[in-house]
């Protein structure tokens, strides 16, 4: 069959796929701390190619190669509560999940006020250990937030400006997404440092996505996918004609 009819085929397909990241753009345009993602295209081989067993098959027009993430401040968000926090700058907010052991990374900011169960060292009359309750800043998901020593933070007064950590990275490319707001390192971003950006209090940090830019960004994909579906109209009719010149 005529190699137009894949390449207007892949193309609509990966339109398709390009218009659901920029749904989720959208949809987060209000959601604290969300880094918008874009779309990386590449183009497939054009000829086939030798490979160490076996002849490796060509492609036709392009895909999407990757999503990746941008990274860049988002606007300020005022929400008057002093337990909000913003970093200006570069960094994340390290969260600890204590029954997984996990700990992720983020630039959301709308922590709360956890209650957690501390043991005291002592015991009681039947040998068990005696626990306190604290509470330790949190994401209201059940994890916490890890202070600037790497501790959990003991909120006692609300209003004092709290050690909270901020950690950083060499480099973001191919962090992995947990979810929308919420990142975990992989190898290739480096080892761990502290980072350079400012704790503001009593902000937030709101999502970086642009709705002019990403309804752009929808009128030239579904021009791209009306434009892939045309190619392959009109390829399936030269087949046809082709088809009847035989008989």
């Amino acid at each position: 069959m005529n190699q137009s009819f894949y390449i207007g085929a892949v193309g609509a397909q990966m339109q398709q796929r390009r218009m659901n990241i920029i749904g989720d753009n959208i949809a987060n345009l209000n959601t604290v701390g969300f880094k918008a993602d874009r779309s990386d295209f590449t183009a497939l081989m054009y000829q086939n190619h030798r490979g160490a067993e076996e002849e490796l098959p060509m492609g036709v027009g392009t895909r999407l190669l990757m999503t990746s993430t941008n990274f860049t401040q988002g606007p300020v968000v005022d929400n008057q509560r002093t337990l909000d926090y913003m970093i200006d700058g570069d960094g994340f907010f390290a969260l600890v999940d204590l029954g997984t052991g996990e700990v992720s990374y983020t630039r959301n900011g709308a922590f709360v006020m956890s209650e957690l169960e501390r043991a005291t060292g002592e015991v009681d009359e039947n040998g068990q250990p005696v626990m306190n309750k604290v509470f330790c800043l949190g994401d209201n998901e059940g994890r916490f937030v890890l202070s600037d020593q790497g501790g959990l933070i003991e909120v006692t007064d609300p209003s004092e400006k709290l050690p909270i950590g901020i950690f950083d990275y060499a480099n973001y490319n191919g962090m992995q997404q947990l979810n929308d707001t919420r990142y975990m390192p992989v190898d290739k971003n480096g080892g761990l440092w502290y980072g350079t950006g400012n704790l503001i209090q009593g902000v937030l940090e709101g999502s970086n996505a642009d709705l002019a830019e990403e309804y752009t960004k929808v009128i030239e994909s579904q021009r791209a996918y009306g434009m892939a579906l045309k190619m392959v109209l009109t390829s399936d009719e030269i087949e046809n004609t082709i088809n009847n010149l035989r008989t």
